[in-house]
């Protein structure tokens, strides 16, 4: 579990750290140097979820080892499905990572939400429904393993 409380805001207990592929931990399919270690030790204080269209096919083979669960989305609704599977994890016990925009309603449903601007850029309604704005994904995922530094970004 990850506490994060950040004063004048919000204090957070997040069980689930819900995760965009493509995008997010990954640039055309394959995983960005440094987020595999970083996952590997998020794992150990919480849930590792990832959630994707899988659009190059590889993130099961690219993720093998890593302590997550891997969920393929195949329906046309793909934003909807990512806000189910939050709201069904219990948003309040999540912390969510994306950049397209079938993650906007993912962001804007979780307790805590991280938005990420890479090569692949990032959808404009997923950024205005985010809590924090990550010029990379290490930077996200370093902020979960130091959350004082959101801290000083959130606190009132």
């Amino acid at each position: 579990m990850i506490f994060i409380d950040i004063p004048g805001y919000k204090k957070i207990e997040a069980e689930h750290l819900v995760l965009d592929y493509n995008g997010t931990l990954a640039i055309d399919g394959k995983l960005i140097d440094g987020v595999k270690p970083l996952l590997e030790k998020l794992s150990r204080k919480i849930n590792l979820h990832v959630i994707t269209a899988d659009t190059f096919g590889t993130s099961a083979r690219e993720l093998k080892g890593i302590k997550c669960t891997l969920e393929i989305l195949t329906s046309p609704i793909q934003d909807i499905q990512k806000e189910m599977f939050v709201l069904d994890l219990g948003k309040e016990k999540v912390i969510a990572i994306g950049n397209g925009r079938n993650d906007a309603l993912m962001l804007k449903s979780a307790s805590l939400c991280i938005a990420v601007i890479q090569a692949e850029g990032a959808y404009s309604k997923s950024i205005l429904n985010a809590d924090i704005i990550c010029k990379s994904i290490t930077d996200a995922l370093n902020l979960l393993e130091f959350p004082e530094r959101m801290i000083a970004t959130m606190r009132n």
